[in-house]
Parts: structure tokens; C-alpha cells; sequence
């Protein structure tokens, strides 16, 4: 009998792990119960600080879209986002900051002039998104240079460093950084990480992508990856932390949370994935703010400061529908506030990607009183 138990347990292992194989949870599984054993974030300030950035692959072209489509969409997004806005603030009296990662291929003047200016207004910042396929280091080079030269020069975007650099941030399209998947799609460039450093790129925020086979073995980190010459770089990395910056070769990556929620079981038994995105199946409730926290993304030394940083495609109709008709916004911003902003254990601050940016590296330059 206790060989027929065993045996059974065995194929029951067995079956579990092929299971989390079949949604590519095998590639960050070990990081996720590693994290799940450590104690909970402890700290010795009286309040935790509470960062949130939405990063939005912010697509107005998406599916094939016309013109006309796409600006109609750009039009309402921006006159919706404008009157919800004013309805939410943070613990300094700040309203919600979006970030517009915008692909490159799509480039539309109107639509970039209408993000510049409710940007302008500092309701959000904008940064850089790219889909490209069968592409050389050279090609990206001279496309993110390009790109980045005109937000800056006809949009009035991105900002430049102290060396009059233009600097941004990045999500790549399809999840594939860094040549990332196996079937080498949606990308090709294996040093793509040194080649976005050449360029200005100062952060990454393309992870999480689990499910996909894109997933990076760390989880719910803020830290340093290097280029080796290979794919899947920034599959390790050196974890930030309070004293320590980046050299000229090292790219930020800013996580945001990934998770298994084993209360919303697949079939019963299967643990749904909760990745951070924000979508109409995937809608802000209590419980997700309350599991977005618990990641812990830090910076090691500076516990009390937590960042929440998730990703949405706001352009899709069923997400755009979600936000404002389904008052998805109202929901998401009413729950931080109510959880963070109006309690006595937590400060709530909206940043744009680029501020979170520039919080994690005064953090790291031990700049902790600095308030966003």
C-alpha cells in the first residue's frame, strides 16, 4: 500500500509539473517559491511608501486599425482620461500619472501632439515601445535614435541627461527583450540590451510576460542585467540596492508583480497566473491591490519603499470599454487610495515611469528623504 501511495503522489507531481510546463511557470516556479518562503517586508519607519506606475503599450494602430479609427480611439482616451483624472489623488494631492509606451511603427503626429499635450498638462509622461521581427543591431540602432530624436525634437517628449543625451525608457513588443524567445520571433537582435544602453535607454519595463515562454527566471525584482552576447540577457541580473548604482553597461530592469493566485484555480486545482496586467478580463479588484503588494518589489536596503508598477493595452476596445464605461479606472485608483493613501501604515504616490525611474535611483544613491 505505501508503494501504490507513492506511486500516486509521484504521478501526481508529475502531472502538477507538466501542467505548470504547459504555461511556462516551470521557467520562474523555483523564483516564486523561493520568494513565497522569505518573511514578509519589515520596517522600521512608521509608514511604508507606495509607488504605482501603469505602463501602457499604448497601441492607437492595433489589429489593423485606419486612421480614422485609431484617432477616434486617441480622441476618446484622452478626453475620458481627462475627466476621471481630477476624481483621484495620492498622499501629496497628485492625480494618477499615465505612461504612454508608444510603438515606434505606429508613429502618427496627431496622435503624438494629443499625448503631448495631456502630458503637458501632467496628467502622464511618454516613452518607447517597438514591435520589430528579423531585425541587426544596426537597423534598431538607427530606428531607436531616430524615434527617440523626433519625440524629442517635434513633440516636445522624453527629457535629455546631464551629457545632453536623449534618455528613455523601454517595453519591447511581444515580450521578446533581448531576442528572448526560443523561436528567435519578434525580435533577432541578441545584444539588443547593450544596443538600447548605446542609444539612451536608462529602464526597462517590458517583464512580467508570463505567461509567455519570455519570462525571466527573477521575479518581482527591481535590478541591474548585463548583455553576455547572447539571447535572454536579463534573465540574471545584480538585485539594486541602497549604495549601489549602474555602470555604463548595465541596463535597469523595473519588474512589476508575478504571482500564482491559488484561491481563482483553473479546472480546480491550477493556480491562475496574476502577471499585473490590468484588462477587461482582468479588472482591478481589492484582492489583486492586496496580492500586487505583497510581490514586495523593493530595493534592497529600502523595504519601506515598495513599487507597484503594472501594464495594461488601454487602446483595445474591450480595455478601453473596461476603464471608462466600466469605471475600471475609478475602481483601480478608489482601491489604492482606500488601501494606501487613507491608511496610517502607508503613503501613496502616483509616478510616471519615468519618476519611478528617478525614485529608485536616489534610492540607490541613498537619496531616501527625497520626496516625488
Amino acid at each position: 500500500m505505501i508503494w501504490i501511495a507513492l506511486g500516486l503522489i509521484i504521478c501526481l507531481l508529475a502531472g502538477f509539473w507538466i501542467a505548470l510546463k504547459a504555461r511556462n511557470i516551470d521557467i520562474w516556479f523555483y523564483g516564486y517559491l523561493r520568494q513565497s518562503l522569505r518573511p514578509p517586508l519589515s520596517s522600521n519607519n512608521k509608514k511604508r511608501h507606495v509607488y504605482f506606475c501603469l505602463a501602457d503599450h499604448f497601441e492607437p494602430y492595433y489589429g489593423g486599425a485606419d486612421r480614422d479609427r485609431a484617432r477616434s480611439l486617441v480622441e476618446r482616451w484622452v478626453t475620458e482620461y481627462r475627466r476621471m483624472a481630477p476624481k483621484h489623488f495620492d498622499s501629496n494631492g497628485r492625480q494618477p500619472q499615465h505612461s504612454y509606451f508608444y510603438p515606434v511603427e505606429e508613429y502618427d503626429e496627431w496622435v503624438l501632439d494629443q499625448l503631448a499635450q495631456i502630458c503637458h498638462e501632467g496628467l502622464g509622461d511618454v516613452d518607447i515601445h517597438l514591435h520589430h521581427d528579423n531585425d541587426n543591431a544596426e537597423n534598431l540602432a538607427h530606428t531607436l535614435d531616430e524615434f527617440k530624436t523626433l519625440l524629442h525634437e517635434r513633440h516636445g517628449l522624453l527629457r535629455k541627461n546631464e551629457q545632453g543625451v536623449i534618455v528613455y525608457g523601454f517595453i519591447h513588443g511581444n515580450w521578446a527583450l533581448d531576442n528572448s524567445r526560443p523561436d528567435g520571433r519578434w525580435c533577432g537582435v541578441d545584444n539588443e540590451i547593450d544596443v538600447l544602453l548605446d542609444t539612451g535607454c536608462v529602464y526597462d519595463m517590458t517583464m512580467p510576460s508570463a505567461p509567455s515562454d519570455t519570462q525571466t527566471r527573477i521575479i518581482n525584482s527591481i535590478y541591474f542585467a548585463r548583455e553576455d552576447g547572447r539571447a535572454k540577457s536579463h534573465d540574471t541580473g545584480r538585485p539594486a540596492r541602497v549604495g549601489e548604482w549602474a555602470d555604463e553597461r548595465e541596463l535597469l530592469m523595473i519588474q512589476g508583480p508575478l504571482s500564482l493566485n491559488w484561491k481563482n484555480r483553473k479546472f480546480g486545482l491550477l493556480p491562475r497566473v496574476e502577471n499585473g496586467e490590468l484588462s477587461a478580463d482582468l479588472p482591478p479588484d481589492r484582492s489583486r491591490i492586496r496580492r500586487w503588494i505583497r510581490c514586495g518589489i523593493t530595493i534592497r536596503g529600502a523595504e519601506d519603499h515598495v513599487f507597484i508598477k503594472l501594464y495594461t493595452h488601454g487602446l483595445q476596445r474591450e480595455n478601453l470599454e473596461m476603464f471608462f464605461d466600466q469605471r475600471g479606472f475609478d475602481r483601480l485608483y478608489s482601491g489604492l487610495e482606500r488601501e494606501f493613501r487613507d491608511s496610517d501604515d502607508y503613503d501613496l504616490h502616483y509616478l510616471s515611469a519615468w519618476e519611478m525611474y528617478q525614485r529608485i535611483r536616489s534610492l540607490c544613491h541613498k537619496d531616501v528623504e527625497l520626496r516625488p
